[in-house]
């Protein structure tokens, strides 16, 4: 049995216009918080979008609705469906490839390892199909047609779902060690923001300040003999 209706928020809006069931029932019947409810009524919330009737498309019976109505404290229970979808079963091991896709490989194999180089060797062999020799050729550009290799979308070449992707994605930066700080400290800020001041331009020396009288008349009197030593 589902845990919620179809599109929740659209069966929600069809049982808060057509319905006088409280925000506690249907949040309970849609998986909602009552809060959310509260701004579907008030017009705050799930603007545009058009209410789905739960009893048309067999997910919850009149009879049901009709007692839920009487009685607030009534819990709607959800209608079994009767489409029986089946377990998705886990994976393991290196993915099948038909035969028509698999020269595309070494493509592939470039382009992840070129995008998504946090990706391990494994997660690269589950994506495309591939082995790990193949991935090290590809990776040190031995691979016997490495020259005519171009990196390729592996969703795009229909190798592996943009999900299964995203996926290795995420759980190879989860792997990842965050990166350890180190090397010299920073400088302070008003060291860094500081504007250094101008330096001052020499002054080329000028004989304009210099008065040339006084220059010689010290010379003059150097050169006069005392009188006493006359």
């Amino acid at each position: 049995m589902a845990n919620a209706p179809l599109m929740p928020k659209a069966t929600a809006v069809w049982l808060v216009e057509n319905t006088s069931l409280t925000f506690d029932q249907i949040a309970d019947y849609c998986k909602l918080h009552p809060l959310e409810v509260k701004a579907v009524a008030d017009g705050e919330a799930a603007q545009g979008i058009k209410g789905l009737d739960p009893v048309a498309n067999g997910q919850l019976s009149r009879e049901e609705l009709d007692l839920a109505v009487a009685d607030p404290s009534r819990r709607l229970k959800l209608l079994e469906s009767k489409v029986r979808v089946p377990e998705v079963k886990t994976r393991r091991g290196p993915r099948y490839t038909p035969v028509s896709k698999r020269q595309d490989r070494p493509n592939a194999i470039l382009w992840l390892v070129r995008n998504h180089s946090e990706l391990k060797d494994a997660q690269i062999m589950r994506l495309v199909g591939t082995t790990k020799s193949t991935i090290e050729s590809v990776r040190e550009r031995t691979h016997w047609n490495s020259v005519n290799l171009q990196p390729m979308d592996p969703v795009t070449l229909g190798l592996c779902s943009q999900i299964d992707l995203d996926l290795e994605v995420q759980r190879a930066a989860k792997e990842k060690p965050l990166p350890t700080v180190g090397g010299t400290t920073l400088l302070p800020a008003e060291l860094t923001t500081r504007v250094p001041e101008p330096e001052p331009e020499p002054v080329a020396p000028t004989t304009a300040n210099v008065d040339l009288s006084k220059v010689f008349a010290k010379f003059q009197d150097r050169s006069e003999p005392d009188d006493d030593e006359a």
